[in-house]
């Protein structure tokens, strides 16, 4: 662009001074002497923004200060805009995750429940047992007359109210257990079997739920043939493969004690006079194929009363048990009368209690389980491991019992999750304890008891 000074300036000198365009509001006063050069700015096409580099040029050299602190706190935004959104994308990833895991619980809650209207391999099983002690003949080579428990590993476990099983009884035998249960009400001189009293009928009585087919499987298990003239003495237990194993029955009185322990003693007759009961006789223990134990209001001053015979043991409190002296030669502090200030129907391991507990109250002449809740003795093992003191108690419990002669069974043992659940059965066996409290047969008699992830859900 050529310039041309205007006429009256004409003879102004040639070293005139020329001020740079500015563009201020307050511009300063003209001064005559100077050459006002007004440079026409370059416009650009209409409609069409200017390029980036006159914009970045022009904001650089006309920015006013504080807009240059404005630039300089851009990164120090940038770096919180960053960590803003890191942290919510972790965020949405842990809700994420959390969701997943909580439409995975739901499946399979709602696959178990499913599964649930379905019996087991077990309870499809058991109706082997209901067949088979009804028939007794021999009809090929493949079977035999005490087959129907073949292939059937007795396993240390008592099947927790039994009754509650799609097939009561044998379930329980089909998985291999070596306990079973029955809750017991006494109403018109007769037996029912239920957890309350809103579940009892008239057709599940203790005889027809358990006496009548312990008779039917034992004396298919007793057979005389021409190769067996007589009964052995004693008599083959419930299982073929472990003929001596005896069947421990826990009846839990669910009513007034004493009458009771009269009417147990009195339907278990069928039972008695076939010798299949295991009885005290005064000087020893003699095994039988059958071992009954009494629980809940059972009374203790009752079971232990007679001293020639008895033939319905005591489940003893585990808690309760009363270490030997150190010193063998010390003796015992006296036992106290067992018919003085007992009281009576206060739940397992506490009716007809003696006044004062020694060390010899509790022995194997009258008692066969020392048992206990075990989320009241030991507690919750927390946080899915047990404590050093809960280990030296467990420890303490099966040592003073096994003194004693008594079994060690813990009851109200946690089920969920199974990988927790699986881990207390896995101690408590290695610990020594002799029977695990079940109610799911197949987890317990599998013995795969390895944590696995889906252990975490039903």
């Amino acid at each position: 662009m050529s310039f041309r000074p205007s006429p009256q300036n004409s003879s102004a000198s040639l070293d005139a001074r020329f001020e740079p365009y500015t563009d201020s509001i307050n511009p300063e006063p003209e001064d005559t002497n100077k050459v006002n050069v007004h440079v026409q700015p370059v416009r650009d096409d209409v409609g069409r923004p200017a390029p980036p580099w006159r914009r970045v040029s022009t904001d650089s050299a006309w920015t006013s200060s504080p807009n240059e602190d404005a630039l300089s706190e851009e990164p120090t935004h940038k770096k919180r805009s960053g960590r803003s959104r890191f942290l919510r994308g972790l965020l949405r990833t842990i809700v994420g995750i959390l969701v997943m895991l909580g439409i995975i619980q739901f499946v399979s809650i709602a696959c178990g429940i499913v599964l649930s209207f379905f019996p087991d391999e077990y309870d499809r099983a058991a109706k082997n047992w209901l067949s088979s002690t009804n028939d007794t003949s021999i009809q090929d080579t493949t079977h035999w007359p005490t087959d129907v428990s073949r292939d059937i590993i007795p396993v240390a476990c008592h099947s927790h109210n039994d009754y509650w099983r799609r097939v009561p009884l044998y379930s329980a035998l089909q998985a291999g257990c070596i306990g079973v249960e029955a809750d017991v009400w006494l109403f018109d001189d007769e037996l029912y079997v239920g957890h309350t009293t809103s579940s009892l009928t008239r057709e599940r009585t203790l005889q027809s739920m358990y006496v009548n087919p312990l008779i039917s499987i034992l004396e298919r298990q007793n057979p005389i043939t021409e190769f067996q003239p007589s009964l052995d003495t004693p008599a083959h237990g419930v299982f073929d493969t472990d003929p001596d194993q005896s069947l421990i029955f826990l009846i839990d009185f669910k009513t007034a004690g004493a009458a009771t322990y009269h009417a147990v003693v009195e339907q278990l007759a069928p039972l008695r006079e076939r010798g299949y009961l295991t009885h005290f006789n005064g000087e020893e223990i003699v095994s039988g194929p059958i071992t009954v134990v009494g629980t809940g209001n059972a009374p203790f001053n009752l079971i232990d009363a007679d001293s020639s015979y008895r033939d319905i043991f005591f489940d003893a409190p585990l808690n309760k048990l009363v270490d030997f002296p150190e010193d063998s030669d010390s003796e015992p502090e006296p036992e106290s009368n067992p018919l003085n200030k007992h009281t009576n129907d206060l739940g397992q391991g506490q009716s007809g209690m003696p006044y004062k507990i020694t060390a010899t109250t509790f022995n194997a002449t009258n008692s066969f389980y020392a048992s206990i809740s075990f989320r009241a003795a030991i507690g919750f093992p927390w946080p899915f491991h047990f404590t050093q003191k809960q280990m030296e108690l467990i420890r303490r419990q099966v040592r003073i019992a096994h003194a004693h002669g008594l079994k060690v069974r813990y009851w109200a043992l946690p089920s969920w999750p199974r990988s927790l659940r699986n881990h207390i059965w896995r101690v408590l066996a290695l610990e020594g304890v002799d029977v695990l409290n079940v109610d799911d047969l197949v987890g317990a008699t599998k013995g795969e008891w390895n944590t696995r992830i889906f252990d975490w859900w039903p």
